[in-house]
């Protein structure tokens, strides 16, 4: 492979536009719930795409929309790509749907070219990366690395719809989910193709980047209790005033992330019982913990912890700390980030390594195989927004870099 192969940059977009298009409002932001009359309208849609481009389809238990494109020898593990279609609310076009539109790109340039693999490729359109609807993520991408626990099919949205409800209505079986998980020996390796959603990429005027490692996460609730009292009566020395605990705990959180190269976000906070003339008796907020290093990402957590106690110790109150939600770190495998590494530069992109700080499928199909993740440039760094933008030259640059990893993956013995 001294040159690198092309997709067709216009089809790729057309099929971008014409996805955006499903599950859009009037507002121009696009909104496709998992398991929704727009989602499986997409799912038709993806799913024709596929055998347009000469794949074989299959859709497994959990609902994962399959194509594959067999190799030059029978019964060696897959090298795998994909994505998911599912959005948020008021969504952009290119979140997502980037990887899996990509990936079918990719693949029907191999076929059309007839470009000779000795591993099977697959490209996966997962089912639930987001999590919105039923509040739990990555449940195609769960279900396939044997990672599905029933306990999820009584999540309801909030329509009260279970999720057993919706698979089905999709025309799957609830109790059969857990057969869609593959034996490690089915795939070799995994590359998601993904649009930023940061602005790191701008900043160094880079069309794609290689992340090395997907950040894990600590979610947290604190509860802070004082006692609240009047805002005239009660001078500052007799206060226990959890508001006032709650920024200097904001503020911990900030240096806790600067101390040991991570982000921590408060995101959610609230005050009881919230009069503009009455001292708090309570404080409430969430911490969004992230690191790429499981170690770090707990010393994190505890460092933060004990900084908010310390002050509701000194201020006399009574802290309450709960973890929500715990995510460890991926590591993205050595031999996927040598294959991108060397499709980036055989594509005349300089290779811009940077660790990727949201969640996707990847994350879950580490439990299967080595993982990486090809990135794309996002306008202003903007997701999950209807002005969510990546260019067409970006779009199929991050494309080409994908076709070209997965068939070094797939010609590697």
């Amino acid at each position: 492979m001294a040159d690198a192969y092309e997709v067709n940059k216009d089809r790729l977009w057309s099929t971008l536009q014409f996805l955006g298009k499903i599950g859009q409002d009037k507002r121009g932001g696009v909104t496709r719930l998992s398991l929704t009359e727009p989602d499986m309208a997409a799912r038709a849609y993806v799913e024709g795409l596929m055998k347009e481009a000469g794949l074989t389809v299959r859709r497994d238990e959990a609902g994962n929309l399959i194509g594959r494109l067999e190799g030059d020898r029978p019964g060696l593990p897959a090298v795998m790509t994909g994505s998911h279609i599912d959005t948020v609310v008021q969504a952009g076009i290119f979140d997502g749907a980037l990887g899996v539109l990509g990936g079918i790109e990719a693949l029907r340039t191999v076929k059309e070219r007839g470009i000779r693999h000795r591993h099977p490729l697959e490209v996966v359109c997962f089912t639930d990366e987001e999590g919105v609807r039923f509040g739990v993520g990555y449940l195609g991408s769960r279900a396939m690395a044997g990672a599905w626990t029933g306990e999820w099919l009584d999540a309801a949205d909030d329509r009260g719809i279970t999720l057993r409800e919706a698979f089905e209505r999709a025309g799957l079986d609830p109790e059969r989910i857990a057969y869609a998980r593959r034996e490690k020996k089915t795939v070799k390796a995994y590359v998601e193709l993904h649009i930023e959603q940061g602005r790191v990429l701008e900043e160094k005027q880079a069309p794609v980047g290689m992340a090395t490692a997907i950040y894990g996460h600590c979610w947290l609730r604190v509860t802070l209790k004082g006692r609240a009292d009047h805002a005239g009566t009660t001078p500052m020395a007799l206060r226990r005033d959890p508001a006032a605990a709650a920024a200097e705990a904001l503020l911990a959180a900030e240096r806790t992330a600067l101390r040991y190269g991570g982000v921590a976000t408060v995101g959610t906070m609230s005050l009881a019982p919230g009069a503009i003339n009455v001292i708090p008796g309570e404080a409430s907020f969430t911490v969004d913990l992230r690191h790429d290093d499981s170690a770090t990402l707990q010393r994190m957590k505890r460092d933060l912890c004990g900084e908010i106690h310390a002050v509701c110790k000194r201020r006399r109150l009574e802290p309450v700390i709960g973890v929500l939600d715990e995510e460890a770190p991926v590591s993205c495998g050595p031999a996927v980030l040598e294959a991108i590494g060397q499709s980036c530069l055989a594509s005349g992109i300089p290779v811009q390594a940077l660790v990727c700080g949201a969640g996707h499928d990847a994350a879950a199909i580490r439990g299967l195989c080595e993982v990486g993740m090809i990135l794309v440039r996002s306008r202003d760094g903007i997701s999950h927004h209807p002005s969510e933008w990546s260019s067409p030259d970006d779009c199929a640059a991050g494309a080409n870099v994908l076709l070209n990893a997965l068939l070094k993956l797939a010609n590697r013995a």
